[in-house]
């Protein structure tokens, strides 16, 4: 329809034919985008719809002054079909690198983040070293990907080199993949391996291959055809990025390093029980009792989101002693994410609401463990899981049948069933794991005969804790 306007727009009897592209756009008041469901492009989590593609796109639909709308679709073929419908998408921001065999399809902007192709193989394994070292191994690429076209140019060199290409999988799929040696080795982009690397113990980088690429946006030829207004001010708008650095703080949030979910040793927590716990027990415990809640589990999650640092700030913005978005602040009444006294009650009623939003048929001690990963991963992506695992013939309301689908969601075969998409669903479960751990401490060191003893020195006695110093993960 946008399409249609822009093309009556030039007659000679339209009273528009001065707008421009760009102008038009405007004028509409919304800018049109498709991308992909994937961590390194779109998706959704606690905080709502992010993604490095996304925030990109939703600060040029900003700086344009006009709504985003967002379509995404299932895989590349799909995504460059629609963009070559005049009726489509204004652009295509999907972590999309120009080739030769896509001329045609579209026309590319200027380059906005360098990336290299990288071969990356099982650290079980033997690693390759150059290309020949490939021959022989089973391999699998993403459908329609540059990945795709650099493997065909390789097979020029080594006939022998065999490959496979598949359409229901995306780069997680084959990271985790190779992981589990379901194949010997795959391609990605450095940038997806840099995010995704930290949740596959088994996956190294065994060589890249040059020359390095850039990530372009694709603009929709029948916008194009008419005047280069959108082209223009989108590389001038990316050139403004990078001078002001905002791609290498965008880059840096997704593509840097990622923390991992994990236990802190005994003694830190010990450290932390002693130090830090003294100054927000009265307050867990007196927001736990007005929200029908166990202090001790309010303080677990508490600790597993900051480690009781009221200062605590995530890459994602989410701050405070219980960690809230800023949706969630205001959600909840919190004014000052960073006052602790706020922050506990406010991260108390929100517990409280994932517990009373739960399905009705979710019961006793599994509700507790529901809410935890919904705090974490949000309600949507929960009742996600919980379809895919009665889809599975499972019991949609045990914990324990529901965290083995939960790290579903990180795989394009599941998340591609599901309402909310994509999420890191392996997450919930860690997180839900801690806690659990910090809880049960917690119990122990908590009973009426330890109170009044020293909580440092009863933590290395508690049932199932070894006594040796970790280190903090």
């Amino acid at each position: 329809m946008l399409c249609s306007l822009l093309l009556n727009s030039c007659t000679d009897d339209s009273p528009f034919k001065t707008l421009t592209v760009l102008e038009k756009i405007k004028e509409q008041g919304t800018l049109h985008v498709i991308t992909r469901n994937t961590p390194a492009t779109y998706f959704q989590d606690k905080n709502g719809e992010t993604g490095f593609e996304y925030e990109l796109v939703k600060r040029f639909a900003e700086h344009l002054g006009v709504e985003l709308a967002i379509e995404t679709a299932d895989n590349i073929e799909l995504l460059f079909a629609r963009l070559q419908d005049p009726k489509g998408p204004a652009l295509l921001a999907a972590g999309i690198t120009y080739s030769p065999r896509r001329e045609h399809q579209a026309k590319f902007t200027d380059g906005y983040l360098d990336v290299v192709p990288q071969v990356i193989y099982n650290s079980r394994s033997k690693r390759p070293k150059q290309a020949k070292d490939l021959v022989g191994k089973r391999i699998l690429i993403v459908k329609d990907s540059v990945h795709e076209e650099r493997l065909l140019q390789l097979q020029q060199e080594h006939p022998e080199l065999s490959f496979e290409v598949s359409d229901q999988v995306e780069t997680i799929d084959l990271l985790r993949m190779v992981d589990e040696n379901q194949i010997d080795a795959t391609l990605v982009n450095s940038n997806e391996l840099a995010m995704n690397q930290v949740y596959f113990p088994n996956i190294q980088l065994a060589f890249s291959l040059n020359p390095s690429m850039q990530l372009q946006w694709a603009l929709n030829r029948a916008f194009t055809t008419l005047d280069d207004s959108l082209i223009t001010e989108i590389n001038t708008f990316f050139s403004r990025l990078e001078q002001d650095e905002t791609i290498s703080q965008l880059s840096e949030r997704y593509f840097g390093h990622v923390d991992t979910l994990g236990y802190v040793g005994v003694n830190s927590f010990a450290k932390h029980l002693q130090q830090r716990l003294p100054r927000y027990e009265t307050s867990f415990r007196r927001n736990a009792t007005k929200f029908n809640l166990d202090w001790r589990l309010l303080a677990a999650t508490a600790y597993q989101e900051s480690h009781w640092d009221p200062m605590a700030r995530s890459k994602t913005g989410v701050r405070g002693i219980m960690m809230l978005t800023m949706a969630t602040a205001k959600e909840v009444n919190v004014m000052n994410r960073l006052d602790p006294l706020q922050s506990i009650r406010g991260g108390a009623q929100y517990l409280a609401q994932m517990l009373d939003r739960l399905d009705d048929g979710v019961r006793e001690q599994d509700r507790l463990w529901f809410a935890l990963a919904a705090y974490n991963v949000g309600l949507g992506h929960l009742e996600d899981a919980r379809m895919l695992t009665e889809k599975a013939g499972f019991n949609p309301n045990s914990w324990l049948d529901v965290r083995l689908h939960l790290p579903r969601l990180a795989e394009k075969q599941w998340y591609s069933q599901t309402r909310y998409g994509y999420a890191r669903g392996g997450e919930p479960v860690h997180y839900v794991n801690n806690i659990r751990r910090y809880y049960d401490i917690l119990t122990w060191v908590t009973q009426p005969q330890l109170e009044d003893t020293s909580i440092a020195g009863q933590i290395l006695h508690a049932p199932g804790i070894k006594t040796q110093t970790t280190t903090e993960n």
